[in-house]
């Protein structure tokens, strides 16, 4: 019975050995399995739970970065609007200055032409008495009777030439509108007369011609006009 119940015992020992031993051969690599799966899962874990972390703090990063780039934007627009300001400031200046330029340029030339005109109206009056003087010398009393007489009249005469010569090369035009129409730019009407040979508006007398510098009335003819 003892030997029995030895045997036994070492037959069972035998079968479990061989048992473990078969579940080992077959599946030797089950434990390594399961650990390798759990140390997936728990990098997968790790991963997401960085990922996450990583989400949450680079989206404050982003709003930073979002702000700074705002009010890059909204310097860059005030710079611009300075820009186009100043731009336009420096074209009004450029054409205010250009008209400046030309104005000068106006100015000296009429200085130019015009500087003169207040020496031209104090002879103007040199020129009436000259006119006037050789006007009521009486012809028929030129004669070579009266010598002196002849050689004041040619004197003066030369003068009025002279004087009007001189006129004529600094731009100093006489108007004399006899039986041209009336103008009031170069005229002065002194009186309106009558007259059945001229139709109205025509200038019939002049007492007084007028000058003209360069196109500039420097003194207007006094006439009389027909009615």
């Amino acid at each position: 019975m003892r030997l029995f119940c030895q045997f036994t015992r070492i037959f069972l020992d035998d079968k479990l050995f061989n048992a473990k031993s078969i579940f080992l051969v077959r599946y030797p690599m089950s434990s390594i399995y399961r650990n390798i799966w759990s140390t997936q899962i728990w990098r997968k874990e790790e991963i997401a739970t960085s990922e996450k972390e990583k989400v949450t703090t680079e989206q404050p990063l982003k709003s930073n970065e979002q702000c700074q780039i705002d009010d890059l934007l909204t310097a860059l627009e005030e710079l611009k609007n300075n820009r186009d300001e100043l731009n336009d400031k420096y074209k009004r200046a450029l054409a205010e200055n250009e008209n400046i330029r030309k104005r000068l340029l106006k100015q000296i030339e009429e200085a130019k032409l015009f500087g003169i005109q207040g020496f031209c109206r104090d002879l103007l009056e040199v020129a009436d008495v000259l006119t006037k003087a050789t006007e009521c010398v009486p012809k028929e009393e030129i004669t070579d009777s009266n010598p002196h007489l002849k050689n004041l009249y040619e004197g003066l005469s030369m003068t009025e030439t002279v004087l009007k010569n001189v006129f004529h090369r600094h731009g100093l035009a006489i108007i004399n509108p006899l039986y041209e129409n009336f103008n009031p730019n170069f005229h002065e009407a002194l009186f309106e007369q009558e007259n059945a040979e001229k139709p109205a508006g025509t200038v019939i007398v002049v007492s007084k011609p007028g000058y003209k510098l360069h196109e500039r009335v420097i003194r207007p003819a006094l006439v009389g006009v027909s009615k």
